[in-house]
């Protein structure tokens, strides 16, 4: 069994990204993220620092705005489109979960596509599906850079994914399936989850319920990625996969902590960065 590591591998993108922001502010470019952050979820607010110090570690120009939880859809729009016009930002970034009286939907397709790091926008989730180029989901476009950082073609696998969010699940099938895989979709509503899991080359497990994959829902040799991440009554942190007697049986596994976690926060880096290149050529 092989750990796909992802805060080794998170390191090494963000040397990378280091020297493109140094070359960038040789061109008088400072690639900037805009952060909101409405309300006072713990979760939340833990995230946004990770990004925020992320940011700072490779030269990104951070801001973050801060707004009230009982801060109004229109407020939040309007601060939106000043950021959209704001010359000096190249990514926006909207902290989800937002609160109940927001529109979440109509919220990210106020963000200008173009600054649209997150890859929530459905301009860009069309040229995702599409095939083109634009920008990625932070955690499936993370998952896909350590399966190959590690030499893993999912060509000719049969996938499972289990989750149909927006945000891992519906994207990261559709990158699977634009690298030749063969993807099932599985979610709460799928009778007998183990029935297709049991038959994955690759299993990529997201839902944000620990233990959800156990030892008998897995063939020997799979690769198994735990997207999930929950804190248990101890206060550790862990994933939606039973580690311990999984890994057994797995060629390779991500661990939680530091599997896909670093890998997405490197991989919304990588997309300011994107648009930071796209600024310095004159591309909107």
């Amino acid at each position: 069994m092989t750990l796909l590591d992802g805060k080794a591998l998170s390191a090494s993108i963000k040397t990378d990204l280091t020297n493109q922001c140094q070359s960038l502010k040789q061109k008088g470019i400072t690639p900037g993220l805009a952060v909101i952050l409405v309300g006072n979820d713990p979760a939340s607010a833990t995230y946004v620092g990770m990004k925020e110090k992320a940011c700072n570690q490779v030269g990104i120009y951070s801001l973050l705005h801060r707004l009230d939880e009982n801060a109004s859809q229109e407020e939040l729009i309007g601060l939106i489109k000043e950021l959209n016009k704001d010359p000096k930002i190249d990514g926006i970034l909207v902290q989800l979960p937002l609160p109940a009286h927001m529109d979440t939907d109509a919220i990210l397709e106020t963000i200008d596509p173009s600054k649209d790091v997150d890859g929530f926008h459905p301009y860009n989730v069309g040229r995702l599906v599409q095939g083109l180029n634009g920008f990625k989901p932070c955690t499936p476009y993370g998952v896909m850079k350590l399966l190959e950082a590690y030499d893993i073609d999912p060509k000719g696998m049969n996938a499972c994914v289990i989750g149909r969010s927006n945000i891992v699940g519906k994207p990261m099938a559709t990158l699977l399936l634009q690298k030749g895989a063969t993807v099932t979709i599985c979610h709460s509503k799928t009778k007998s989850i183990q029935s297709f899991t049991k038959e994955a080359d690759l299993i990529v497990v997201g839902v944000g319920r620990p233990n959800l994959l156990t030892k008998d829902m897995v063939k020997d040799g799979a690769i198994v990625v735990d997207v999930g991440i929950n804190r248990v009554e101890s206060g550790a942190l862990v994933g939606d996969v039973d580690f311990e007697n999984v890994a057994k049986k797995c060629s390779f596994i991500t661990p939680v902590p530091g599997g896909v976690g670093p890998m997405t926060i490197a991989m919304l880096l990588s997309n300011c960065l994107e648009s930071a290149h796209n600024r310095s050529k004159g591309i909107k």
